[in-house]
């Protein structure tokens, strides 16, 4: 080799050790700003208080977490729980606080069951047998002692401030109310709380709720001690108990926070980081985007490519049902289900121009029913100016949760006893089945659908979620593969959804989500189309553009209060 043909040998080398991505390296390593998107405006200005008192995405998540607990109590609050996604930039941990709901340790499935052994849903979805123990104060005060930078007294003053001096509620508020005030008017102080002279309130009307002000004011001076022990532990047992339920001291005091490693996964070069059991979520995110990692998605004209996706759906909904559950209780094959040998399995059953009837599909249980749908759990999420990322999905469950208050508490209770099987084979609320790996037992923490999802490129971070009961999982699937065609949040959050969940065997769409001859396409091929439902869901998504450096954050146009804000 000459001298010349040497050098050019060694140029040419150089050139190939250097990372591939050589414009990452010019792109800016924090944004500088901060984006928040949340439900309610209200929360975004907290998160932004937070952040302008010194605090950082983890403290600012408190404040938003905790006003929202205020301004949204038929979505989420201090009775409830949530997952709480988030990554640290120094050091790139990434973590999922689990403040799951745990059932009691009096817990019996006999006692949701009518004279005749069915499933009685009215002790199930209302009151105090639906109520399991709350995680979500302990999951704040983790954040705060954990990740924060800011004293819990900081993070919490915009709720408390606005717990004590009132806010309006909104016409998606009232609706929601108007739904639930039969059961609210059971509970006295519920129907004090919330309802005018036991009617609906009108628009204009102001909600203040000093009890709750007080009950974050002792979680703040006190941390989880202020609501899993003492004073508030006592008159929270008495009153669940005095209304039916079987609550001890002990279940509050033995309450804990879990740390899970988040559910990784790579998907065409993007990463993927999300909730990991007891979300079912992230398992089936990994199902199906393995399932639909075998095919060109961008060759395949829009009714085929929407036939893979329906049917990556159905396929990953069956394993929902018959593997999934707690798992500090539960053995699951997470390994096998979101490996790529098993998505080439489940191709297998994917016919190229035909439906797949689920009926067709190894049997599990018998079919659920058609899933009421409404906003009844929130989702926020924020990237602050040093680039640590926060993906936070919490809930009561059902609207207004179990429609019960304790006196003296100022927070509605939850219902997530309905998110376990209860009667295995028997739908819940929202038409998912499942067996004894999701069975009430003391302790255990019921299978969740909340999706707090990162999604990771070379050169652009998405941070989503959603609220929605079992579409949750879907919406966060078409917002992840929308993102990685290109879209920026404002699009993906409005984008018109469509959702398979095995049983029913539907295809549920929203208004618009389909032209007419995707739906015809999709009849031909042997689905039922329900086209044109009513809306569902309530996305909120920020971004993050490593290259530009810039920023976005969009609340779904579906809520009239949310907001997403960039500053």
């Amino acid at each position: 080799m000459s001298k010349n043909h040497f050098v050019a040998f060694v140029a040419t080398l150089a050139l190939l050790l250097v990372p591939a991505c050589r414009p990452c390296a010019a792109a800016p390593e924090r944004p500088g700003r901060a984006a928040i998107a949340s439900a309610h405006t209200l929360a975004t200005q907290a998160g932004f208080e937070a952040l302008a008192a010194g605090g950082n995405a983890f403290d600012a998540a408190v404040a938003v977490a905790a006003t929202l607990a205020v301004v949204e109590p038929q979505s989420s609050g201090i009775g409830g729980g949530g997952l709480f996604l988030l990554h640290r930039a120094a050091d790139g941990k990434e973590v999922m606080v689990d403040a799951r709901e745990t059932a009691p340790a009096a817990v019996d499935a006999r006692q949701y069951l009518d004279a005749n052994g069915k499933l009685d849903q009215d002790k199930s979805w209302n009151g105090p047998l639906a109520a399991a123990i709350p995680g979500e104060p302990a999951g704040l005060v983790w954040l705060a002692r954990h990740y924060g930078r800011l004293p819990l007294a900081t993070s919490l003053a915009p709720a408390i401030r606005i717990a004590r001096e009132g806010f309006q509620p909104d016409a998606r508020f009232l609706g929601e109310l108007a739904h639930r005030a039969e059961v609210i008017r059971r509970y006295p102080a519920a129907a004090a709380l919330l309802l005018d002279h036991g009617e609906v309130p009108k628009p204009g009307w102001t909600l203040r709720s000093p009890d709750l002000a007080r009950t974050l004011e002792r979680i703040a001076a006190q941390g989880e001690e202020g609501f899993y022990q003492g004073e508030l532990a006592q008159t929270l047992v008495a009153g669940v108990n005095a209304a039916g339920g079987h609550w001890s001291l002990a279940d509050l005091a033995g309450y804990r926070v879990k740390e899970r490693a988040p559910l990784a996964f790579d998907y065409r070069g993007w990463r993927i980081v999300t909730a990991a059991p007891p979300s079912s979520g992230g398992v089936l995110l990994a199902e199906m985007l393995n399932v639909l990692g075998g095919y060109d998605l961008a060759k395949v004209d829009a009714a085929h490519r929407l036939h893979l996706v329906v049917e990556a759906m159905r396929l990953a909904y069956r394993d929902r049902a018959e593997y999934l559950g707690d798992p500090d209780y539960v053995a699951m094959p997470i390994a096998r289900l979101t490996s790529a040998a098993y998505a080439a399995k489940l191709r297998t059953f994917i016919r190229p121009d035909r439906a797949t009837p689920s009926a067709s599909l190894p049997d599990y249980r018998k079919p659920g029913a058609a899933p009421h749908e409404s906003v009844h759990t929130t989702h926020f999420s924020i990237i602050d100016a040093d680039g640590n990322l926060v993906s936070a999905t919490q809930t009561v469950n059902l609207p207004f949760g179990n429609g019960m208050v304790v006196a003296g508490t100022g927070f509605l209770l939850n219902n997530e006893m309905d998110d376990f099987a209860l009667q295995a084979g028997t739908p819940n609320a929202f038409g998912l089945v499942g067996n004894d790996a999701n069975a009430p037992k003391p302790g255990h923490r019921p299978l969740s659908s909340m999706t707090p999802t990162f999604v990771i490129g070379a050169d652009r971070v998405g941070v989503l979620g959603t609220p929605g009961g079992s579409r949750i999982i879907t919406m966060v699937l078409e917002g992840i593969l929308a993102f990685i065609d290109g879209e920026l949040p404002q699009a993906i959050v409005a984008r018109p959804r469509f959702h398979h969940q095995y049983l029913p065997d539907v295809i549920s769409t929203e208004p618009h989500a389909f032209t007419a001859e995707e739906t015809r396409a999709l009849e031909k091929m042997g689905y039922v189309v329900n086209a044109g439902e009513r809306t569902w869901g309530f996305m909120n998504m920020v971004s993050w553009n490593r290259k530009t450096g810039e920023l976005h954050a969009a609340s779904d146009p579906r809520g009239a209060s949310g907001s997403g804000v960039v500053k």
